[in-house]
């Protein structure tokens, strides 16, 4: 049987309903399906968009053989086991969220997904958290390593401060 080449996948997770077990509970999902998952320090933020109770977030990174539609479409899976309600607010209180923000260097709208995902350069936390994983890895269109591209993000816009977070609980 060939192998399959695996392709590195940085995620972002996030909540802020029942947060730490949804997030608990989507890592141990990802750890079944991928086995080893690499973390970030997982952080508190305000809702951005909306009035909502705060959010914790992280970023995950997966080795995968899926293609990447395939791996979004086992992500919403996760999601919807997990009490995900797709509806039609962008900015909304979610049990679990799960976005692929890197599939290796592909770039461009990809089976359904858009590459890189766009919050990189938009959301400290998404931005920190990946920062913190994956410093010298490279924005697959800019170029710049994530932790260049952090230290001109305006921070004071936006409140995003580490919590302790255990996983294995």
């Amino acid at each position: 049987m060939a192998s399959q080449a695996m392709t590195r996948v940085y995620l972002s997770l996030g909540s802020n309903i029942d947060r730490e077990h949804n997030i608990r509970a989507g890592l141990d999902a990802l750890a079944a399906q991928f086995g080893e998952v690499h973390l970030s320090p997982v952080y508190e933020s305000e809702a951005v968009g909306f009035d909502g109770a705060p959010f914790l977030n992280l970023v995950a990174r997966i080795d995968t053989g899926l293609p990447l539609g395939e791996l979004a479409g086992l992500l919403r899976d996760i999601e919807a086991d997990h009490g995900r309600v797709r509806g039609d607010k962008k900015f909304a209180s979610r049990t679990l969220d799960i976005d692929v923000l890197t599939y290796g260097d592909l770039t461009g709208l990809v089976d359904g997904v858009e590459l890189p995902r766009d919050e990189i350069l938009k959301h400290a936390f998404v931005l920190r958290p990946l920062a913190d994983l994956a410093p010298q890895a490279r924005h697959p269109v800019l170029g710049e390593t994530y932790a260049a591209l952090l230290a001109r993000l305006d921070m004071s816009a936006q409140k995003l401060w580490q919590v302790p977070f255990r996983w294995p609980a």
